[in-house]
């Protein structure tokens, strides 16, 4: 009850005609910054940081809010409009939201993402202001030997599950984790796969990787096809923008199991929302297996609906883990964690004894947020989806600078353009030999936490691998994965069987 009062006094000095603007502003601002490839939310709130040290705490971190979900409904515009996503979280809405989309139901699309991520993300400021005590004591029960277990499910989980072929996914999750363990070693500080080059010491960016592979791969392959095409080049944009009642029934279950699964990443350190929306999809996809017609990869709408809503859910709990344990699980989160301190607040469980107006209001403000992007992003849909009417020369002309541009400002170094232009080829190579790209993307996401995990464990075992199985969490993680893969290799035998037959 004492966390229903404070969260009434939050919305009493949100709510107040100018911090109601700044949530606002913020929607608007970070919803533009997030639409631009390469850039994102985080880099929305990074690049929009110095224009709060003239405001107070309070109205400052209310802004805030509005650019961090803001930027989130911009990373997946872009993932279903034009196949790029602004960042990793929004990966897993590329692979069937960009087929809604080139099936001319591109407002359906923007509006499935804008529902998921309000539901989501609803549901996770609740979860913050009444369950946040019992959601840190849970992450507190990840070890490196858990991180480990995760990572390798979601790698073999997802390769086995995502092509027609367990060869071609798990070699482009051998591709992935490659491109994950460029730089220099993290524990012995040797260069490796480096070749000789400076400007690689540091490995390779996950925004050029994810901009290369997804956008500019794309383009590659568009452009090998076009002159082969002879019809329209257009995507089209057709279609109410909102969802049919049976659209509604259809997405209700995604949504709900997607924020189920993304709540609980929100406090575990594991980089953010990533590894949440691949799993929401992946179970999407498993489901679907077992219908009479399948649904995914001709863009099924289930598949698009959990990931925005398993994300959505990650960012709320994430804020929950920010101000209550000072724990930042995401780069956005490290980025507000660094305004905090800007102002001098320190986040944590004295936070909210010193500062609780700001906590409150901030808290109070999730749930503004939240409204206010649902309000001006569902009109916006079939606005947005006017995009795909731009002839496709045109359309994926723009999408090669831009692609450029957000790499170049992330680094302000033409190497990394070098870069973008190599693996786009990577991408380009892997859709015509009819690879998945998905399993490349989890091993550049999660290599750097696999690695990390295994190797703290075995340093703290002495050598002794039977660390990997000490613990319920990892014996459940491993259990799990048994029987999803005895699944994937019946379904396997029992498709080929039917097409022998």
């Amino acid at each position: 009850m004492d966390s229903l009062n404070m969260l009434m006094e939050g919305f009493s000095s949100a709510l107040t005609p100018m911090n109601l603007l700044w949530v606002l502003v913020g929607c608007l601002l970070g919803t533009a910054v997030g639409v631009l490839p390469g850039l994102g939310s985080s880099m929305a709130v990074a690049l929009l940081l110095p224009i709060t040290f003239a405001l107070d705490p309070t109205a400052a971190f209310i802004m805030f809010a509005g650019v961090y979900f803001g930027g989130m409904f911009g990373d997946s515009t872009m993932a279903i409009l034009m196949n790029t996503p602004g960042q990793a979280s929004a990966i897993a809405s590329t692979f069937e939201g960009h087929k809604m989309a080139k099936d001319g139901r591109a407002p359906q699309a923007l509006a499935t993402a804008a529902i998921g991520a309000f539901i989501g993300g609803m549901v996770a400021s609740v979860l913050v202001v009444f369950l946040a005590p019992a959601l840190a004591d849970f992450s507190a029960n990840f070890g490196p030997a858990e991180f480990f277990a995760l990572a390798l499910f979601a790698f073999v989980a997802t390769s086995s599950v995502v092509s027609d072929s367990a060869v071609k996914g798990l070699a482009a999750l051998v591709i992935g984790l490659g491109i994950a363990t460029v730089g220099i070693d993290p524990f012995s500080g040797a260069e490796r796969f480096s070749f000789g080059a400076p400007e690689m010491f540091d490995g390779i960016s996950l925004i050029t990787v994810t901009v290369a592979i997804l956008a500019l791969g794309e383009v590659f392959h568009i452009a090998s096809r076009i002159r082969r095409d002879r019809t329209d080049q257009r995507i089209r944009s057709a279609g109410r923008p909102f969802l049919s009642r049976a659209e509604i029934k259809e997405a209700a279950p995604a949504w709900a199991r997607g924020t189920a699964i993304g709540l609980p990443f929100g406090v575990i350190p594991a980089g953010g929302s990533e590894i949440p929306t691949f799993i929401s999809y992946d179970v999407e996809r498993r489901i679907d297996r077992r219908r009479r017609n399948p649904k995914f990869g001709k863009g099924a709408i289930r598949g698009l609906a959990a990931p925005e809503a398993a994300g959505n859910a990650t960012t709320g709990t994430a804020m929950g883990a920010l101000l209550a344990l000072g724990l930042p699980v995401s780069a956005t989160a490290a980025i507000m964690l660094a305004a905090f301190q800007q102002y001098g607040l320190q986040p944590g469980p004295l936070l909210f004894d010193r500062s609780p107006d700001l906590v409150w209001a901030l808290l109070a403000s999730f749930f503004i947020a939240m409204v206010v992007l649902l309000i001006i992003n569902l009109p916006f849909a079939g606005l947005w989806s006017k995009l795909l009417l731009i002839p496709a020369p045109y359309l994926y002309a723009g999408i090669t600078v831009f692609c450029g541009l957000g790499v170049y400002a992330t680094s302000g170094a033409v190497f990394d353009l070098l870069m973008l232009l190599g693996l786009g080829m990577v991408g380009f190579l892997m859709r015509r030999h009819g690879m998945p790209l998905a399993p490349l993307m989890i091993g550049v996401v999660l290599g750097p936490l696999a690695e990390t995990s295994m190797r703290d464990a075995l340093l703290s075992s002495n050598g002794d691998y039977s660390v990997f199985f000490d613990g319920p969490i990892p014996l459940v993680l491993y259990a799990l994965l048994f029987i999803v893969l005895a699944f994937t290799v019946r379904s396997k035998v029992v498709n080929r069987t039917r097409q022998d037959v």
